[in-house]
């Protein structure tokens, strides 16, 4: 298992960040969450891992915290929820929050969240109701600074599908961010913009 890369951040083009470690250049998917809040390009990155084994495919996901990958763990453990839902809750709500409403079964908050409906919600709570979710940080791995390339609202509205938002979703919270707008703010706004809906 590939549990940490440490290396330089390559690229970025949300949800995939390309880690060079010692001339390997790693293809990562990360949550919004961690994308928010990595380095500037071609700075030092660490990032915990989780590597998904399929008969296609071999999937790395990467994470700024510990907590983060425990919470995501945690929910492709639970029937019906893959990497793709696990990223999703990730880049839509914080460990905590996620952990308040495992303990408050509280499924408005998780129906908000992208490809989780009114019944993956209840299957969710139940089936973590009573487990005790570990989801403390790492204080090795602290927040960095976010990256601020220009990228134009077509490139957000793609990050927005890439996380499973539709075209029409995607376009509605696309609407009112300004030109010239960083996709990490932008993403950022926009994801804001899909919570109060």
């Amino acid at each position: 298992m590939i549990g940490r890369l440490n290396g330089i951040l390559a690229e970025k083009n949300a949800p995939w960040v390309l880690l060079d470690v010692q001339g390997v250049g790693y293809e990562v998917q990360v949550p919004m969450s961690t994308f928010f809040n990595l380095p500037e390009l071609k700075a030092p990155c660490a990032l915990v891992t989780h590597l998904v084994v399929r008969e296609d495919a071999h999937l790395l996901f990467g994470f700024l915290t510990h907590a983060e990958r425990t919470l995501f763990r945690t929910l492709i453990k639970v029937s019906g929820i893959g990497p793709k839902i696990g990223l999703a809750v990730l880049s839509s709500i914080t460990p905590d929050e996620f952990l308040r409403a495992v303990q408050s079964q509280d499924p408005a908050r998780l129906v908000k969240i992208p490809g989780i409906g009114k019944k993956t919600a209840e299957r969710l709570l139940l089936e973590l109701k009573g487990q005790i979710l570990f989801l403390g940080g790492d204080p090795g791995l602290t927040a960095l600074e976010m990256g601020s390339s220009m990228q134009s609202q077509d490139e957000i509205a793609q990050a927005l599908a890439a996380l499973g938002y539709s075209d029409k979703e995607a376009a509605a919270a696309c609407k009112g961010i300004p030109d010239g707008t960083s996709v990490t703010d932008g993403l950022r706004l926009a994801l804001k913009n899909l919570s109060k809906t």
